[in-house]
């Protein structure tokens, strides 16, 4: 199963999309898992458990390449939330449907990316990111994350209003998410999700991971505001919409 050349040749593809991902580029990150699961016998939650490692090593290239574009103020509110969300994810891991949760965040995700597209707000001006919603938001993105790989929606109804420029809502996006990765390996690995034999795999695709990570900054300054924002607001309604997709077929 992880072995030949169908495994390598997705795995490798899963790779660069990771890697662009991580780069800031909207959508493709998302497609890495299903990509993956594409070898014969994969199954999807043995492919994020594969690549979970591989999102972890990219992320430390993503934080490289945003080091200086990021909004402090963000994640100072995002990044304890996170933690409490991902310490309840973990808690709650037997007694919590997987399901039920991906449902609801793709339902969050769709009502907020029409919302956006109908009033064509893409690119809002500049607000002060609030502490209040960004503790709450903060925390569904951590529990969403651990729960079901879905952190990606509540975080950017979060982080969307709030009218950063595409580098800075890259950057902060990039750096939110590697220390969420981060923290969610420990437990991850003490409920069995994360093969420590499979590391092996993920030295031999982390070059094309990291160079991928470059390509997609490259791409992000080279796609112009306006676009690079209708991009994101039409990937959070295609992912919520495949959120709700996968929670239905988990009933």
């Amino acid at each position: 199963m992880m072995d030949g050349f169908a495994f390598w040749a997705l795995a490798s593809f899963a790779a660069v999309l990771v890697g662009m991902g991580k780069g800031g580029m909207p959508v493709v990150g998302m497609l890495s898992v299903p990509v993956l699961a594409l070898v014969p016998g994969m199954h999807p939650v043995t492919a994020a458990g594969l690549l979970l490692p591989l999102y972890v090593v990219s992320d430390m290239f993503g934080l490289y390449a945003y080091r200086h574009a990021f909004d402090r103020r963000v994640l100072a509110i995002i990044v304890p939330a996170a933690t409490l969300g991902v310490i309840l994810g973990y808690v709650t891991a037997e007694a919590v449907s997987e399901a039920w949760v991906t449902v609801l965040i793709g339902v969050i995700g769709v009502v907020f990316a029409l919302n956006l597209l109908i009033r064509r707000k893409i690119v809002v001006a500049p607000a002060e990111p609030k502490i209040a919603p960004g503790v709450f938001w903060g925390a569904v993105t951590g529990f969403t994350s651990f729960v079901s790989h879905s952190g990606g929606p509540p975080y950017q109804v979060y982080t969307m209003p709030l009218g950063m420029n595409k580098a800075v809502f890259a950057g902060t996006s990039t750096i939110a998410f590697a220390y969420i990765n981060a923290i969610k390996l420990i437990p991850y690995y003490m409920l069995g999700q994360v093969n420590l034999l499979s590391l092996e795999k993920v030295l031999v695709l982390m070059p094309i991971a990291a160079v991928s990570v470059f390509v997609g900054v490259r791409l992000v300054k080279w796609l112009p505001e306006k676009l690079f924002f209708e991009l994101v607001t039409w990937a959070l309604l295609l992912v919520s919409l495949k959120l709700i997709w996968d929670g239905y077929r988990g009933f």
